[in-house]
């Protein structure tokens, strides 16, 4: 008759090898190295927590922190963010590099070059070519930054909606947003501004809001329905989470990257709209200090005083740039397929 078997203890009873069975936790055993087994059982007994790969320096980073991690060694984002914090600054205290009044203006000087106290001359009128260069970032940062918070807002909202429900609400949205899509931006700038009369940014921003919208939702809906059929979501959906709750908790953040990079790259185009419906005359309109302005009163002394488009001008690209090339950056830094 075989002799019954003694108790095994996990950690004490080691084959000539250094071989040992250790618990599982699970009601199972494996075959583990001594080492290997000691830290197993160390592990399984103080919590998942205390695993060597769950320390402070092993935390796994998400995705913003990924993005993050990407754009602090991106020169382009760096040059690009740097620019853009300057025209930031300038647009809020304008004082700060101008002491002058943009609209302090003496005919007897008209389209005369660079003077001291006056590197950039001055324009038709008489006015100091730089203050009003200075001046006029307010005008252009102001409008393309509220243009492109009123479409994302806008836009993210309306095409987020359209993607979680689907069905009529997004048959409807879709059919509206191909007919803004047929109407050209300028001539529909040209038709609805011209009987505005109003010299404030406001009703620009709003044609801006009124014709950006749908690409945004565009963007918005496709991220949204990829989203929601991850298992995450239909795990949530699974236990009863509200609707509410799964496109706030589990959708949106998951969602709003794409709707973040087309924002930033289409401010830039913002900006350049405004300059172009205000050189065309039914953007801003004088006393408003606007680069689009100052480059329509420049254009027909462009051989006579070229300075007077030239500085409001190469503002205007410049701003452009940084903001194009801020958008690539973060394009590229959200873009998991790009890494």
């Amino acid at each position: 008759m075989p002799e019954p078997l003694e108790p095994f203890e996990p950690l004490e009873s080691y084959g000539e090898e250094g071989r040992a069975i250790a618990s599982t936790g699970a009601g199972g055993a494996a075959d583990f190295g001594t080492a290997d087994a000691e830290t197993l059982e160390k592990n399984l007994e103080n919590g998942p927590d205390t695993a060597p790969d769950a320390g402070p320096d092993k935390k796994p980073r998400s995705l913003w922190s990924d993005a993050w991690h990407d754009l602090r060694r991106n020169p382009i984002f760096i040059i690009s963010a740097l620019v853009i914090l300057f025209l930031v600054i300038i647009s809020i205290w304008p004082q700060l590099i101008a002491s002058g009044d943009p609209l302090d203006c003496d005919l007897s000087k008209a389209q005369e070059g660079s003077q001291p106290g006056h590197p950039f001359g001055f324009n038709g009128q008489g006015c100091d070519v730089y203050t009003r260069t200075v001046y006029g970032a307010r005008t252009s940062v102001t409008v393309g930054v509220l243009a492109t918070l009123g479409v994302a807002v806008l836009g993210g909202i309306l095409g987020g909606l359209a993607g979680f429900f689907g069905g009529t609400w997004d048959g409807i949205l879709s059919r509206l947003t191909d007919v803004f899509f047929a109407i050209p931006v300028v001539l529909g700038g040209l038709v609805l501004l011209s009987v505005v009369t109003s010299t404030t940014v406001w009703p620009v921003i709003g044609f801006m809001v009124l014709l950006g919208w749908p690409q945004l939702s565009r963007i918005a809906r496709g991220s949204v329905i990829t989203a929601k059929q991850n298992d995450y979501v239909q795990a949530a959906r699974a236990l009863g989470a509200s609707n509410s709750r799964m496109m706030l908790r589990h959708i949106t953040p998951n969602a709003i990257a794409p709707v973040i990079v087309v924002a930033t790259i289409a401010l830039g185009t913002y900006i350049s709209l405004e300059a172009t419906l205000s050189y065309l005359g039914v953007g801003l309109k004088p006393p408003t200090v606007s680069w689009g302005i100052d480059i329509s009163s420049a254009s027909p002394y462009i051989r006579n005083a070229p300075h007077m488009l030239l500085w409001p001008a190469g503002a205007l690209a410049v701003t452009v740039l940084a903001f194009i090339m801020l958008g690539d950056a973060v394009r590229d830094a959200l873009d998991p397929k790009l890494r």
